[in-house]
């Protein structure tokens, strides 16, 4: 029996194994691979980081706390319906609080019909949400422009920490050669001291460029929401088309699109709107209300009153005329002042959008023009070097003037990565101050 139940057990377990393998190998086929790379591109990096940055989710919570108070402020014009109900001891004259009778129930409703004071409030609270939209576009813009950067970036560090260790060999070549002829006696050995500084600095390069290759990476990878080990792929690439063709228009475009100066517009607006609020406290205000009361002898209001009625209610509109308000005169003087901070305010962002997008400009010139001296240089490097690789075929050069000259021509490409790095980062601040970055990159 013992024996029946123990082949029973096997046999149970076998038949589980054989369910598990497909499942496993279907699962194993599916899935990817653990710690492979992520192929980006720049668009795909630029999306990713919109999707995940907690900056722009903390951004959008602070636009929603804004509408939601601004919703607040336009409560007070829309029907307020409230109930409720109390118990007390009366020893006298019965009276609630406030001044009304004690009932068993009661309901009031109240709505704003004419009250500009606080209307021009409501409207003010309106555009500083409206501002705090624009707020979420401005945290966009600065989220796209680092990701790109930092995009452009990597994928430039990495075509230079390639081109370093092409450039180490060239210099192990070049010490080994020197030392070689020192050995024969026809070099010094102040050269073969100059080709091992050549070889250390180069060294110290690649670990320097390894170092920062690392802490772009970490900050792309927390940019777009991906875990601290994830392998990255990117390539160099150059931006979109259409940022070499905004150049002559981009001042006029920063006075519509700019999200500094819309908010300071925004400002502007809901001051005024305060302002013109507040000159109509002098007006009366006008609001509808209706009380309905549950009243009951327990208080002893049948004794007070000669006609006692059980169901009350009183309907109406409530008029108020400020006869003398020195409250109106302040709140309108200081809506005034505030009014006057945000105009300028306004004409002081207005000058500083257009002096930055001019003095960025100027940049991107400066760096395309650096961009393309960098060019330039690297064509007649790579010229020398064809030169000299011709010679060494015909025996009129040694080795070590090629491998110089394969040094030469690397650091002539990594000014040119550079230069060429340096120009994408001036555009791209070009385009965030402007209000364009998002045209370009989605």
């Amino acid at each position: 029996m013992r024996g029946n139940n123990g082949r029973l057990r096997m046999f149970v377990a076998a038949l589980a194994l054989l369910t598990a393998l497909p499942a496993a190998a279907q699962e194993s086929q599916g899935a990817p691979a653990a710690g492979a790379p992520v192929l980006l591109t720049l668009k795909r990096a630029v999306e990713l980081a919109l999707q995940n940055s907690k900056e722009i989710q903390v951004a959008k919570i602070q636009a929603s706390v804004a509408e939601r108070t601004a919703k607040m402020g336009m409560a007070d014009f829309l029907p307020n319906l409230t109930a409720g109900s109390g118990l007390g001891y009366t020893y006298g004259m019965p009276e609630a609080t406030g001044g009304g009778l004690p009932a068993v129930v009661s309901a009031t409703y109240s709505e704003q019909v004419f009250n500009k004071p606080l209307l021009g409030q409501a409207r003010e609270l309106k555009e500083q949400a409206r501002a705090q939209k624009i707020q979420v576009e401005e945290v966009r813009n600065s989220v796209m422009a680092r990701t790109a950067s930092a995009y452009l970036e990597l994928g430039k560090l990495r075509h230079e920490i390639e081109l370093l260790r092409k450039e180490q060999e060239s210099a192990e070549k070049i010490v080994q050669i020197t030392k070689d002829r020192m050995a024969e006696g026809l070099e010094l050995p102040a050269e073969a001291i100059r080709a091992e500084l050549l070889k250390a600095q180069v060294t110290q390069r690649v670990l320097q460029l390894e170092g920062r290759e690392e802490d772009v990476t970490n900050f792309l990878r927390a940019q777009l929401g991906m875990p601290a080990e994830q392998p990255l792929e990117v390539s160099v690439e150059e931006l979109p088309g259409a940022a070499e063709q905004e150049g002559a228009n981009l001042v006029a475009l920063a006075m519509v699109h700019s999200p500094g100066l819309r908010m300071a517009e925004a400002d502007v607006r809901g001051k005024e709107l305060r302002l013109k609020g507040e000159k109509w406290g002098y007006l009366p205000t006008l609001q509808f209300f209706t009380v309905y009361s549950l009243l009951s002898r327990l208080n002893n209001i049948d004794l007070y009153y000669k006609r006692y009625h059980k169901d009350n209610v009183n309907a109406g509109v409530q008029l108020q005329i400020p006869l003398f308000s020195p409250r109106t005169w302040a709140a309108v003087g200081l809506a005034r002042e505030n009014l006057v901070a945000a105009q300028v305010a306004l004409e002081s962002k207005r000058g500083e959008v257009s002096g930055e997008v001019r003095q960025r400009t100027r940049r991107v010139k400066e760096m395309e023009a650096g961009k393309e001296v960098a060019r330039l240089e690297l064509q007649l490097a790579q010229h020398e070097m064809a030169e000299l690789q011709a010679r060494f075929g015909e025996g009129r050069a040694n080795l070590r003037e090629l491998e110089k000259a394969r040094v030469e021509e690397n650091e002539k490409w990594m000014a040119f990565l550079d230069a060429n790095f340096q120009r994408q980062q001036a555009q791209l601040e070009l385009l965030r101050t402007a209000g364009q970055i998002e045209k370009i990159l989605q």
